[in-house]
């Protein structure tokens, strides 16, 4: 969903936005935070510097506003400053320079009339932008006249105090001298002091009383402006709220609307007859269709087609199929014919949405003592070594999963897509959005128990709903289901490995994510990218994505090779940049995308591809001609005070709001985490405690009785083991070392290790089954767990080949009967 276009500035607008700036030949360009305000260009590193640290300003009244190419422009001012900036695009660049050259002409006519400021308004009926200038400099001219009162006020006063000083002086000389002939001359120069001082004090008084007199005038002026502005905000709030509620109005309606003329559910028949065809529209737009691509990638280079292209797009004769084909008309025409489609659900009648939270508790700012962990983890096992919940967000790993589905839109517009090619490019910037919400969130989600669920329900609002259950911890896995309305079906099962470098920890998400749309019968699955956090040891910890994506349509053929570059201090690249070429079975490049996985994407139609020149490396590069780039995803801005909420986003916020009916097992009723949440830490930490303990000795009841099924000697051994005062601590290591991702968080990274993956799942290098220990050990399970999931089963997917859990049905009936008679008791 791409949002509105922002209007062009107007004169005394305050234009705010990223821009690239050129700092040095090793950093290259860097992003910056601009704000543009009074004639004045500043910027910051970023946005939160506006308050106490400005990098550098640039007067626009004597600067020089020059364009070098399709992005970049350059600021000077005779010499002294120069900036060599560049825009994201050459949209972005050309808002830019029309703000900038507003705001150049308002401030040298500002500059001019501030030199005559005797000279009035124009007698000529002003424009708005004149309007607001003359105002400005009647309120100029009365803080000049206003200033110069209080000048004078403080001069008077210093005067006061030099003759008052004075006068004191000459009579406390007077007290002393003897009667004679000093008394006449003593007498005149108190009488003299004591004139000027009167005179002084007529001079405050009277200065007293015009600054009083002129601040009444126009106090009162001011607060019958300040009143009208007030009422006009009313008014205006009035306006926007009944907007709001003709909106909701018709939105409700639109859900509810079931029959569309005929000539609409059929988009074929609808373009054939009876509205324009492609090619008209697109000839009117030939001169706006081509655009510049921005930093070239590494595998290819994007250009502008020829305009032979734009004709040819809509022709019937064309040799491009028109499943490749994509405008804004066919996505319309199909949106309504999915609306009047009587397969597609439709509400039988409108029940009012649920208003959920849009805040929680600030995060306190408790200080966290590394050296009380350390000092009581000495002769503790691994196993049992407590990790506090200062290092933690109040959430889950299941609910970290579960804001997967935050832009759960783009699986909507993609069921609704006719060209698999076309879907393919909303499936793959969906894969893209579930990284956008780690950029800040370097807290580390609570690790869930065995049998933890977490339901997502949206079935009313948003139209889908969501399961997720822990199903595994050997190693810690988490299935999760989601299923909409709108005709798709979200499966994934997710476990981690990570290696632990000194400076950084690299997290590999192993298992894989599956999307099925029911109207196409389209089958994608694809896997996701390595999650580095760096700063481990020291420093500010921050997040970044590596690796490459390839989105495989199982019944086309069809891929998206995906390629999330990594962070490079010397690059001149875009920071967080994803590429991305959308293939058909025959390896044909049909769609280009680019953007940032924090930010935004974009993608592009490609009207032919040749090979070009040597990249870096000696390989040989592609290049695509292709249309003009068009929006397919945007990052929702976050709440206010977020930087307060752990960074939550709009729909994180929502994740642990108390429902009625879920399951008992569900993570909203996590005690230590509903604490934390609550700003409760000391309480929270015990409680965790409690809980890891209670897992333990689940855990060990579970291998019993596991043993005892499979070999009655063993088991007998097994139970003397246990029991014996005696045991080693390499019997004890073997049985619950294993034990360590099994636990909510005491078996996370070591204190200076205190981070999880965006999903959450444990991160310490060694703890997870197959990996490698200390010193080169395996970890492996002592006995087999023969734990089995409540909701979920492994199977053996035919389409993709994999082996995953599956949703095997069964709560949303329970829930609806209110019956848990099946879910064990965890908390």
């Amino acid at each position: 969903m791409s949002e509105p276009k922002p209007p062009t500035p107007t004169p005394g607008d305050t234009y705010k936005g990223w821009l690239f700036k050129w700092t040095n030949y090793i950093k290259g360009y860097q992003r910056r935070w601009f704000v543009l305000s009074n004639g004045l260009l500043s910027y910051y590193r970023t946005q939160a510097e506006m308050g106490h640290t400005c990098r550098g300003t640039i007067n626009l009244a004597t600067a020089n506003i020059a364009v070098e190419d399709s992005c970049n422009f350059v600021i000077s001012n005779g010499g002294a400053q120069t900036y060599h900036l560049k825009a994201s695009s050459e949209v972005e660049r050309q808002r830019w320079i029309t703000a900038l050259e507003l705001a150049k002409a308002k401030a040298v006519r500002m500059q001019a009339e501030s030199d005559d400021s005797g000279d009035d308004c124009p007698a000529v009926p002003p424009t708005s932008g004149q309007g607001g200038g003359c105002r400005n400099l009647e309120i100029q001219s009365t803080l000049r006249t206003l200033g110069s009162k209080v000048e004078d006020l403080n001069t008077c006063n210093d005067l006061i105090v030099k003759h008052g000083s004075a006068l004191q002086r000459s009579l406390s000389e007077l007290e002393g001298i003897r009667v004679g002939a000093d008394m006449g001359e003593k007498m005149r120069q108190v009488t003299e002091r004591a004139t000027l001082f009167r005179i002084t004090s007529n001079a405050m008084i009277n200065a007293c009383r015009d600054f009083l007199s002129l601040a009444q005038n126009h106090g009162k002026r001011w607060q019958k402006a300040l009143q009208v502005e007030r009422d006009q905000r009313i008014r205006l709030e009035e306006t926007l709220e009944q907007l709001a509620k003709q909106h909701n109005h018709l939105e409700r309606a639109f859900r509810g609307a079931t029959v569309l003329p005929s000539s609409f559910s059929n988009p074929t028949l609808g373009s054939k007859g009876g509205v324009p065809g492609k090619g008209d529209a697109s000839d009117e737009d030939d001169d706006n269709e081509f655009f510049d691509a921005m930093e070239d990638p590494a595998e290819f280079i994007t250009v502008p087609a020829d305009p032979k292209y734009h004709r040819r797009s809509g022709s019937n004769n064309s040799g491009i199929s028109s499943e490749t084909g994509i405008d804004d008309q066919s996505v319309n025409f199909d949106e309504l014919s999915l609306a009047s489609n009587p397969e597609s659900p439709q509400p039988l009648e409108l029940e009012p949405v649920r208003q959920r939270r849009t805040r929680i508790p600030d995060k306190p700012n408790y200080y966290l003592n590394l050296w009380s962990i350390m000092k009581n983890c000495i002769g503790k096992e691994l196993s049992k070594i407590p990790m506090p919940v200062n290092f933690n967000e109040p959430l889950s790993m299941l609910q970290r999963l579960s804001e997967d589905l935050e832009y759960y839109e783009l699986l909507d517009k993609a069921a609704k897509c006719q060209s698999s090619l076309e879907q393919m490019c909303y499936v793959a910037a969906f894969t893209i959005s579930s990284y956008s919400t780690t950029v800040h969130r370097t807290g580390k989600p609570f690790n869930p128990l065995l049998g933890e669920t977490f339901e997502l329900d949206r079935l009313r609002d948003c139209g889908y709903r969501s399961l997720c259950e822990q199903v595994s911890h050997h190693p810690p896995a988490a299935a999760h289901h989601a299923v909409s309305e709108k005709g798709w079906t979200l499966r994934q099962e997710i476990t981690l490995a990570s290696k632990f470098r000194g400076k950084y920890l690299s997290i590999m998400p192993l298992g894989s994510i599956q999307c099925l749309f029911d109207k196409s019968n389209n089958h994608y699955s694809w896997k996701k990218v390595t999650t580095t956090v760096h700063n481990i040891i020291v420093g500010k910890l921050w997040i970044d994505q590596s690796g490459e994506i390839d989105v495989v349509n199982h019944k086309t053929g069809d891929r998206c090779h995906l390629k999330f570059a990594p962070y490079s201090y010397f690059s001149r690249d875009v920071p967080r940049k994803v590429t991305g070429v959308v293939t058909d079975k025959d390896g044909k490049a049909h769609y280009v995308l680019s953007g940032t996985w924090d930010e935004k994407m974009e993608f592009s139609r490609v009207m032919q591809s040749s090979k070009g020149e040597n990249g870096t490396e000696g390989k040989q590069r592609t290049v695509y001609q292709t249309l003009k780039a068009k929006e397919i995803w945007r990052k929702n801005p976050l709440p206010e005070g977020a930087e307060n909420m752990y960074f939550f986003s709009s729909l994180a916020l929502t994740l642990n709001d108390p429902e009625e009916g879920v399951a008992p097992t569900d993570s909203r009723r996590r005690p230590d985490q509903r604490l934390m949440e609550d700003g409760r830490w000391d309480e929270a930490n015990a409680e965790k405690q409690r809980l890891e303990e209670k897992q333990r000795t689940v855990r060990r009841e579970r291998e019993r009785e596991a043993v005892k099924a499979s070999s009655p000697e063993e088991a007998v051994t097994e139970d003397s083991i246990n029991d014996s005062p005696l045991k080693t601590d390499a019997v004890e290591t073997g049985t619950e070392a294993n034990e360590v991702s099994d636990e909510t968080d005491t078996e996370d990274s070591p204190p200076h290790t205190p981070v999880a993956s965006p999903y959450g799942l444990s991160l310490a290098p060694y703890q997870m089954e197959g990996n490698e220990g200390p010193y080169g050990a395996q970890v492996k399970s002592t006995h087999p767990d023969n734990y089995q999931a409540m909701w979920f089963e492994k199977l053996d997917d035919p389409v993709s080949g994999e082996t995953l859990h599956v949703y095997k049905g069964g709560y949303w009936e329970a829930k609806d009967q209110g019956s848990w008679d099946v879910c064990p008791d965890i908390f």
